[in-house]
């Protein structure tokens, strides 16, 4: 699907030239403070819809006024699972629903194309964008604590101070996915096995097979994010020193680079997860959701440490009953350096 016209909305796909109708919304909605910097380089934009990593598509009158934008992000043009983002509704088109049909029309396109659903962090200051993905089919799969850096500017938060912000993290299906193991940690086996069935992903709670044993050491992928000021570690493979090793790279990370939270990824495909990941605990590292991951095959389970972010409940808006039940397992699974009652 390429195109989709109303009397009063046209929905299509922004062509490769096009990537400067994206910069200006941005600013427009957010002046110089988007969080994603490449979104304000046209020659960027239009380098990514060229080669397929990016998707870009509008909602406009019919006169060609921009009303609505929504993006996917893919790793590679071939993913199965894209990361949607850069949602701008204009002032002028509030109040028509047309973030849920432009969202619609991005899923259809992904149907289409086989993939398997797309996923996006969504902010936890308000509740409108998460209330506007549960109208489409998407389920929160986890909270990102303290994901939002402090210097992006949301009009619509339920207060005005600057600090860093949470994210709710949805994921809306469009295709079954092919079916897999999930090795889950006993102390969060529940939970996933909720997740799982809410968002009806094809993961299945499974056993390590008997006599199982981690790997020796564990394989750690460290990522840095300077515009959010924090950091994703992903462990392709989960060892049996991966306390060990976690607690040098992110005392790495938040006394010699001085972020603010750093965020890990465990494969819940790799028997080793439900081994070791336990171990986190005692560095008060903390359960934040199921996430895909590029570098991992399957979902994974994601792992959040904070550095000097105190978090409350009051700081996280939700939107479902099903998000409330899971804020508040992440919120009890914080140390509680990182938190206050709300």
């Amino acid at each position: 699907m390429t195109t989709s016209t109303t009397d009063d909305v046209v929905l299509r796909r922004l062509g490769p030239a096009e990537g400067a109708i994206l910069t200006s919304a941005i600013r427009t909605a957010y002046g110089p403070s988007y969080d994603i910097r490449w979104v304000y380089d046209a020659d960027e934009v239009r380098a990514r819809l060229t080669d397929g990593r990016y998707v870009s598509v509008v909602a406009e009158t019919p006169g060609g006024d921009l009303l609505c934008h929504m993006g996917l992000a893919l790793a590679t043009p071939g993913d199965v699972v894209g990361h949607a983002g850069q949602a701008v509704t204009l002032a002028a088109a509030r109040g028509r629903h047309l973030f849920t049909r432009t969202k619609r029309f991005l899923m259809d396109w992904a149907r289409d194309r086989g993939m398997a659903g797309m996923y996006s962090e969504v902010t936890a200051a308000h509740p409108y964008s998460q209330k506007a993905n549960l109208a489409v089919g998407a389920w929160e799969t986890g909270f990102l604590l303290g994901w939002i850096p402090a210097t992006v500017a949301n009009d619509a938060a339920t207060d005005t101070v600057r600090r860093r912000r949470s994210a709710a993290f949805f994921y809306a299906k469009v295709n079954d996915g092919h079916d897999r193991p999930v090795y889950a940690p006993p102390r969060h086996r529940e939970v996933i096995g909720r997740t799982l069935d809410r968002s009806a992903l094809r993961g299945r709670l499974a056993e390590p097979p008997p006599g199982a044993e981690p790997a020796v050491r564990t394989v750690l992928h460290t990522e840095i994010d300077r515009d959010h000021n924090l950091a994703v570690l992903t462990a392709t493979e989960p060892g049996a020193d991966l306390a060990e090793v976690v607690g040098a790279v992110r005392h790495r990370l938040f006394h010699h680079d001085r972020l603010d939270a750093v965020y890990l990824d465990l494969p819940l495909v790799s028997p080793g997860t439900a081994l070791v990941a336990e171990d986190l605990e005692a560095l008060g590292v903390s359960y934040a959701g199921i996430f895909p991951n590029h570098r991992a095959d399957g979902d994974v389970l994601r792992m959040q440490s904070l550095h000097g972010i105190r978090i409350t409940a009051d700081d996280v808006v939700v939107a479902s009953d099903h998000g409330r039940e899971l804020l508040d397992y992440v919120l009890a699974d914080l140390p509680h350096t990182s938190r206050q009652p709300g």
